[in-house]
């Protein structure tokens, strides 16, 4: 067996062979599944790029965005937890406001969270930030992972609302739930433009095949 490494430029990521990990908080406890691995005297949970896409941002080579313990997250469209918990993992002793719009969904999160005090779930719409203004500290990273045709828009006004100067925000641009009928590579095309438009300088991007299809993330600041 390999040993545990971590990846360079994410700290409190890990890699063994070609699997990401994450240390477990509460060792023995699976959230969706994922399979565990000992080692150094620490539990790791194996962060499954087929199940994250944020793991499969990283697979795929993104970096340069600061995640690390007491950062800030942002979360919108947290679904039942799953990048989430990850993202709870890394940075201990911070804090994941994770913003869900489906009770049903919700109901999931909920489990997740009982269970690790650092993630804050929000039964909330992520296109009306003023409604959650109040429950939300600065963030040092905003994540958006929406499914809807306006999903750049309401990521730029979450972004205006809670990031901090100095912080990062990312998204997975999915582009056929922008518009099915269009070329993906089109779609991504526009959507950067928007968030140049929006005056956030764009970082980094990568597209997440073959783990997720049509898909691209994008990493911004806000402009100088």
């Amino acid at each position: 067996m390999c040993p545990v490494k971590r990846v360079k430029g994410l700290d409190g990521v890990f890699m063994m062979n070609d699997s990401l990990l994450t240390v477990n908080p509460n060792p023995g406890v699976r959230v969706y599944g994922e399979k565990l691995i000992e080692w150094g005297g620490r539990e790791y949970r194996v962060w499954d790029p087929r199940r994250s896409k944020l793991a499969a941002a990283i697979h795929n080579g993104l970096r340069g965005f600061s995640l690390k313990s007491g950062c800030r997250v942002l979360y919108l469209g947290a679904s039942a937890g799953t990048t989430a918990s990850h993202i709870s993992d890394i940075v201990t002793d911070g804090r994941v406001y994770c913003v869900e719009f489906s009770p049903r969904m919700m109901r999931e999160l909920l489990e997740v969270c009982s269970a690790r005090m650092n993630m804050l779930p929000l039964l909330e719409d992520a296109s009306r930030p003023r409604d959650y203004l109040r429950m939300v500290e600065a963030a040092d990273l905003v994540y958006c992972d929406i499914a809807q045709p306006d999903q750049t828009r309401l990521f730029a006004e979450n972004m205006e609302y809670f990031l901090r100067d100095d912080g990062y925000g990312l998204i997975m641009i999915k582009a056929r739930s922008i518009d099915v009928t269009r070329s993906p590579r089109k779609i991504f095309r526009e959507e950067v433009r928007k968030l140049r438009d929006s005056d956030f300088q764009v970082m980094d991007q990568v597209g997440l095949n073959p783990y997720e299809k049509d898909h691209m993330a994008v990493l911004v600041k806000r402009s100088d």
